[in-house]
């Protein structure tokens, strides 16, 4: 089962790609938040395949909701509309931050692997490891 991760954003969208058997995520690219969005990635789960979306949930530590939290669920709404694949919320707390540890300096943050974070976590999870 290949999963397609994402990392929601105001601004950008990072996305990951799980490998073919669901075990591994790989950063893949960053949209930009805009009216293109949604058709770049219906086109992208089509073109891999993907079974399972899993979005980052904004949401702190502590369960509480953030100024980007409506948006983000109301993206997923829209996100599960346009693809017809279920979507899964996953905790993304402290994933910018973790994958900033792995992203050169020299490209700064980078939202798609914060996104192959927010996956990795979750087939961790799902995988029991």
């Amino acid at each position: 089962m290949k999963y397609l991760g994402i990392d929601f954003g105001t601004k950008r969208v990072g996305v990951a790609v799980s490998d073919a058997e669901g075990t591994i995520a790989f950063p893949r690219t960053t949209f930009a938040n805009d009216d293109r969005l949604l058709p770049q990635l219906v086109e992208l789960a089509n073109d891999e395949k993907v079974v399972t979306i899993v979005v980052g949930d904004t949401r702190s530590f502590s369960g509480l909701e953030n100024p980007v939290t409506k948006e983000s669920d109301e993206f997923v709404e829209r996100l599960k509309k346009a693809t017809g694949l279920d979507v899964i919320r996953a905790w993304e707390a402290g994933s910018s931050i973790e994958a900033s540890r792995y992203t050169p300096e020299e490209r700064g943050h980078d939202d798609s692997s914060a996104a192959a974070v927010i996956l990795q976590r979750f087939l961790d999870m799902r995988t029991g490891k």
